[in-house]
């Protein structure tokens, strides 16, 4: 009987193993090496303006000027972008001395495609006669924190940067190109984007040497681009920027 019993709890220790071997091996994490080429694409519509000399002058190249919009122009009707910044400006009367392209984020509640507007970008330069030294930036809310974003990724593209009351990206300010001119406006009422949101950007952009002019509006809220793309001066201000290499 005592062999008896020295085999029973043989068998249940050996049991025991067994089961806490088969739980182990359940849930023990693993970590695999795998790879997948992703594809995405975006529809984006656009405006594309050229100056009246584009045709007259057929041996000259051309600044061009890409204009991002804010979250109210979104959507599927390109017409929306017109209601605001240089495309509304072409719509009065107002005569630029560069191309303009002003493309539309399709969707209402998303952030910018920056990856596809650049795509953009660079297929409207190809094949338009562009000086590839004069490619300007600007846009505004939504579209001002997109151009923040495009000047973080592509430092080497853009000759010049109109910010207005846009999100900012402080963390990457270091990234933006130290040589390339800033410009930025905001009102100091805004509600819905922070006017702290540009004056911390351009306090840290200052503090580590790039070259920031910065347009305060005291009794403005959000809609701070009226004022800003009525400024003569701004377009003047990009005629004068161009990149050195």
């Amino acid at each position: 009987m005592k062999g008896l019993f020295l085999n029973k709890n043989h068998f249940i220790f050996i049991v025991g193993i067994i089961l806490l071997q088969s739980c182990v091996g359940q849930q023990t994490p693993h970590l695999i090496d795998a790879e997948m080429e992703t594809v995405v694409t975006e529809k984006l519509s656009y405006y594309l303006y050229y100056p009246e000399n584009y045709e007259t002058e057929p041996e000259k190249k051309f600044p061009i000027l890409l204009f991002l919009h804010g979250g109210g122009d979104s959507g599927d009707s390109l017409g929306a972008i017109k209601r605001s910044g240089p495309p509304k400006m072409i719509v009065e009367g107002k005569k630029f001395p560069f191309l303009i392209l002003a493309p539309q984020n399709p969707y209402q509640k998303k952030w910018w495609n920056t990856r596809a507007v650049n795509q953009l970008l660079d297929s409207i330069v190809a094949t338009n006669r562009i000086d590839k030294k004069r490619i300007y930036l600007t846009g505004l809310s939504r579209g001002g924190g997109a151009a923040w974003e495009m000047a973080v990724q592509y430092p080497s593209k853009f000759a010049a940067l109109a910010v207005v009351c846009g999100m900012t990206p402080v963390p990457y300010a270091a990234w933006i190109d130290k040589k390339m001119p800033i410009w930025v406006f905001h009102g100091e009422k805004d509600k819905s984007v922070p006017f702290t949101e540009s004056e911390t950007m351009v306090n840290r952009l200052q503090a580590i040497g790039y070259d920031v002019k910065f347009t305060k509006y005291p009794d403005v809220g959000h809609e701070s681009w009226v004022k800003a793309y009525q400024t003569e001066e701004l377009y003047e201000w990009f005629m004068q920027q161009q990149r050195l290499n």
